[in-house]
């Protein structure tokens, strides 16, 4: 498997999978490349919608440019611990960042949201999510209120008394039931435009399709995530062991 940066031809082959509504993963497979290595080309140049070969390579040369030749401080020591590969960690970091803001998270939240879901503690403090990302406090501020305030974070003291953040376990869970809650509120206002532009118009019958749409969406959303939540409390078997389904209690 082809290793180093990607060549201009190589995001020629991206851009016209992309156009052919092939896979990530087709793409990659064609080009020999980790389905990561494609995803995080898509996603910080421009999206699936927005790739552009010739302006991606641009982009990449640029940022090897301006890119200092050492590490920054603080970023090897965490992934090599359990005997990881760090240059992996930090690609795979890159890649779940992207991917983040792919969803709409915006960058700063996307970073710090990675830092916190990669960390094995699941938790850290200001400084160290400063250190970690090479920020000023003042970002990492400005990104845990975003996420605290979309639920997906969690602030607690730790024994001496810092104010350390959070990825708990139902991040996902609240993040799901987050969605459901926005998409309800999309419904809600469609069914209101129903009733200024009246249920007998072309748009009234529209919009009264789209909150039908939306209402079951969101529902479906809530449902699924209330009845998957075990899972994330379902700790992984040891080797050996056969997995128990969640709410479950084995074979009879």
């Amino acid at each position: 498997m082809p290793g180093g940066r990607l060549t201009q031809p190589e995001r020629q082959q991206i851009a016209l999978g992309l156009a052919d509504g092939l896979a990530y993963a087709e793409i990659a497979r064609r080009l020999d490349r980790p389905t990561s290595t494609v995803t995080r080309e898509v996603m910080r140049n421009g999206g699936p919608t927005g790739y552009r070969a010739d302006l991606a390579h641009r982009a990449t040369e640029q940022r090897a440019h301006r890119r200092k030749p050492a590490s920054p401080r603080g970023t090897a020591a965490s992934p090599q611990e359990h005997g990881r590969d760090a240059e992996a960690v930090r690609a795979y970091e890159e890649t779940f960042t992207t991917v983040m803001m792919g969803s709409g998270m915006p960058k700063m939240m996307a970073r710090v949201m990675a830092s916190l879901t990669l960390a094995d503690t699941g938790s850290l403090t200001a400084s160290e999510l400063a250190e970690r990302l090479q920020v000023s406090p003042a970002s990492v501020s400005k990104a845990v209120a975003f996420l605290d305030g979309q639920g997906l974070i969690r602030r607690e003291r730790d024994d001496r008394r810092r104010e350390r953040y959070t990825v708990d376990d139902d991040v996902w869970y609240q993040a799901m039931t987050a969605s459901a809650r926005s998409i309800a509120q999309v419904g809600d206002t469609a069914r209101q435009g129903v009733t200024v532009l009246g249920s007998d118009t072309p748009a009234g019958h529209r919009l009264e399709s789209v909150a039908r749409f939306l209402d079951f969406v969101s529902e479906s959303t809530a449902r699924a995530a209330e009845q998957a939540r075990a899972i994330l409390h379902t700790k992984n078997p040891a080797p050996g062991e056969t997995p128990t389904a969640p709410g479950g209690g084995g074979s009879s």
